[in-house]
């Protein structure tokens, strides 16, 4: 099973947003430079960590700015905005699995507890790393030519 592209880019995102001094605006545009893609994705993504209370967005001025502090953005903060579906779970169960199969009248019954250990372990994982600590592991601000224009 593969996540969606969502979870890396809103956390590329977050870190370009950290990363950014205050005084150079991050548009959608420039985000999807960074991220190498179109500015619509950027949009819908934005979208997903504004409805999260994870960044701002001001239509004017200041673009897309964090709402909280870098060290209070966990990776399980940005999944919970990208990833979960409406069941509110990792893994999906067979709909309509064959009752009168005896594995198949049992299956779901059987997988739910593991898939629910399984999602457990990897929130508490994505719990313990936050956007500062993967903000620490680049480089120090510094803008390519033509890249990011000053507010």
């Amino acid at each position: 099973m593969q996540l969606s592209s969502r979870f890396p880019v809103a956390v590329q995102i977050l870190i370009l947003i950290a990363w950014t001094p205050d005084e150079y605006k991050l548009t959608s545009d420039v985000i999807a430079q960074s991220v190498n893609t179109n500015p619509v994705l950027i949009r819908r993504v934005v979208g997903y960590l504004k409805k999260s209370e994870l960044v701002l967005v001001s239509p004017g001025k200041r673009g897309i700015k964090l709402a909280k502090k870098p060290g209070e953005i966990t990776l399980l903060d940005v999944y919970q905005a990208m990833e979960l579906t409406e069941q509110d779970s990792l893994f999906g169960l067979h709909p309509d699995p064959n009752l009168k199969c005896p594995i198949g009248n049992q299956i779901n019954k059987v997988l739910t507890p593991r898939f629910d250990r399984a999602r457990k372990s990897m929130e508490e994982s994505l719990a313990g790393v936050t956007i500062e600590e993967l903000l620490s592991e680049f480089p120090p601000f510094y803008i390519p030519e033509g890249f990011i224009a000053k507010q």
